[in-house]
């Protein structure tokens, strides 16, 4: 088994790692900044036939148990009853209409989490406040809105299911460097700056397969051993099928979220929690193929913690 970090060096990671200060005082984007304008240009370049493959979960409204927050539907206006209406008010009510109402962070929704998702002793990254998200006027500082353009880079896939030939991994088999090393070399592809990584784990297909997981088992995700891999690649962003925390965490002491402190906190790396990535697998797998465009279109909110997203890779 790969070496665990102890709580020590978990901790000294956080001060290791960090990337505050390195594109300024008052940065708001992390390691978007290595998504450059060549970066972008590289990776439409990837695209040779216009084909698109969904790395969401459907949302649904539906209860189940591996649902971390209860999506609500609110019909304000529906077909119902249109035909046996009066004609004048068939001639005044024509559409359909819903409120929808999420909880977007969890264990259940695609989603990207923004740089004021998460703090450690009181400090966002870049040694900004936790005070600036506010129960008011939300997140004053570091919120989803500087994606609000859009985000496009080279996506890369690293199968580590496939590496472990299981259709997903147990809960106990956390992903270490050498993992994610050894997947390289068996895809033949290779990470580097400015790329959005995603990692598949099949903890998706296990939730299918299995029913509805309770979000309270335990998961499978990337040990903070990855870290300093992550920052010596250069990565932009980090998606994974699972939502990035080992559950039950190997850090009970410290933190119940290593990952999202490493890397929203110290490195300033945006995530993507619970991607769904079996689609992707396949067509990485059919085309042999295991890089491709990446768009990613946060919704523009304001003042807010992260976004739902739909993650389109383009091949």
């Amino acid at each position: 088994m790969a070496k665990i970090p102890s709580d020590e060096e978990l901790i000294q990671m956080m001060s290791d790692l960090s990337n505050w200060g390195r594109w300024g005082e008052g940065d708001q984007l992390g390691c978007l900044n290595l998504i450059t304008p060549d970066k972008i240009i590289a990776a439409t370049k990837l695209v040779t036939d216009g084909h698109t493959v969904s790395c969401a979960r459907p949302i649904t409204t539906d209860p189940a148990a591996d649902v971390t927050y209860q999506v609500q539907r609110f019909m304000v206006d529906s077909g119902e009853g249109r035909a046996t209406d009066t004609v004048e008010r068939q001639i005044n009510r024509k559409g359909a209409a819903e409120f929808i109402g999420m909880v977007f962070h969890g264990q259940t929704i695609t989603h990207i989490d923004a740089l004021s998702h998460y703090s450690w002793r009181g400090l966002m990254y870049n040694g900004v406040p936790a005070d600036l998200v506010t129960s008011k006027e939300g997140a004053l500082s570091h919120s989803i809105e500087p994606t609000g353009d859009g985000i496009v880079s080279k996506g890369v896939l690293l199968d580590i299911a496939k590496l472990k030939n299981k259709p997903w991994l147990e809960a106990d088999e956390a992903v270490y460097p050498q993992d994610l090393e050894d997947a390289e070399r068996l895809q033949g592809v290779k990470v580097t700056e400015g790329d959005i990584l995603l990692i598949h784990t099949g903890n998706y297909e296990r939730r299918i397969k299995e029913g509805a997981v309770d979000s309270r088992q335990p998961m499978t995700a990337c040990q903070a051993a990855c870290a300093p891999w992550f920052k010596e690649r250069g990565i932009s962003m980090l998606g994974t099928d699972t939502s990035n925390d080992i559950r039950p965490t190997h850090y009970p002491d410290v933190t119940t979220s290593p990952m999202h402190i490493l890397c929203l906190v110290t490195l300033g790396l945006w995530l993507i929690d619970n991607c769904n990535l079996q689609d992707l697998s396949r067509e990485c797998d059919t085309r042999n193929t295991y890089e491709f465009m990446l768009t990613l279109g946060p919704l523009k909110l304001n003042k807010v913690t992260g976004s739902p997203v739909n993650p389109i890779a383009i091949f």
